[in-house]
């Protein structure tokens, strides 16, 4: 397979943004990924990598998640392993969840999770810095984790992702 340089670009900026905005075991595979991609380009294709002024500037707001954290329900979404923690609102309001989380969201000013909650019987978006003592549970969720993120896209009026374009 060959790219073309632009997708070569595009590659290279996501993983330098994923090597310099989650948490420690994803941000070392995306330097991983980067160094295997110049491994196999041509030498002078390899140089203009190297030298790129495609770059991932500082957040300006970023809330602080525990790298732990973040990996746990990275995992658990991965696993599709149900996942017990307490919540504290934007109010305040704290609540013990049990839910079945299938997306996680990396936006600049904090990481938000996206599940299946048990208690409210409906989708729901968690920020990860107001959760608190995750535990992945043993068993699996009920659902495939592409079904979830089929039906919650819908409900949230999500078009379908790019990768099921033929």
């Amino acid at each position: 397979m060959t790219l073309p340089p632009a997708e070569i670009d595009a590659l290279v900026l996501g993983l330098r943004w994923v090597a310099a905005r989650t948490e420690p075991a994803l941000a070392e595979a995306a330097r991983d990924a980067l160094v295997r991609i110049a491994h196999v380009l041509p030498a002078a294709r390899r140089e203009a990598l190297r030298d790129s002024g495609l770059r991932v500037g500082p957040s300006r707001t970023t809330a602080k998640v525990p790298a732990a954290r973040l990996q746990a329900v990275r995992e658990a979404v991965s696993a599709q392993q149900r996942l017990r923690f307490g919540y504290e609102d934007a109010h305040g309001q704290r609540s013990e969840r049990i839910v079945w989380p299938f997306a996680l969201a990396y936006f600049d000013e904090v990481p938000m999770l996206a599940a299946w909650c048990e208690s409210r019987e409906d989708f729901r978006h968690f920020r990860l810095d107001r959760i608190r003592q995750v535990r992945a549970l043993e068993d699996r969720y009920l659902v495939p984790r592409a079904t979830l993120l089929r039906r919650w896209q819908k409900a949230q009026g999500i078009t379908p992702d790019w990768l099921d374009r033929s």
